[in-house]
């Protein structure tokens, strides 16, 4: 398991690393780049991960690596796509409603017994 791990790890960071210098992201040069550094993979890691790095979009996956979008606003775009008819709109505004309590109710956990206070 660890060597099918540290070879996904090792393609990755080829197909990173061939994005990064503007380079085409291609089995043979995933390939090229791994025995460069001395990596040793099977030989269909490459090629499947060139497949699948190609219908990626590289850029937008390392600018939002952290962000995820919360409850509140997932129910918001499903409400604006019309797709359920009108029915999705009174789940974003329950769901608007919970974040609200929520951050309420985190309000009223501050009671001011803080260190410094």
């Amino acid at each position: 398991m660890a060597d099918t791990h540290a070879s996904e790890m090792a393609c990755v960071y080829a197909g990173l690393i061939l994005h990064d210098e503007g380079l085409p992201i291609t089995d043979e040069n995933i390939k090229t780049l791994l025995n460069a550094a001395q990596v040793h993979v099977e030989p269909f890691w490459p090629g499947l991960f060139a497949r699948m790095i190609q219908k990626v979009d590289i850029d937008g996956l390392v600018t939002n690596i952290g962000s995820a979008p919360s409850p509140a606003t997932v129910a918001a775009v499903a409400a604006s796509s019309g797709a359920a008819g009108g029915a999705a709109a009174p789940a974003a505004k329950e769901a608007s409603k919970e974040e609200a309590k929520k951050e309420e109710e985190e309000e009223d956990e501050d009671l001011g017994l803080g260190l410094f206070d």
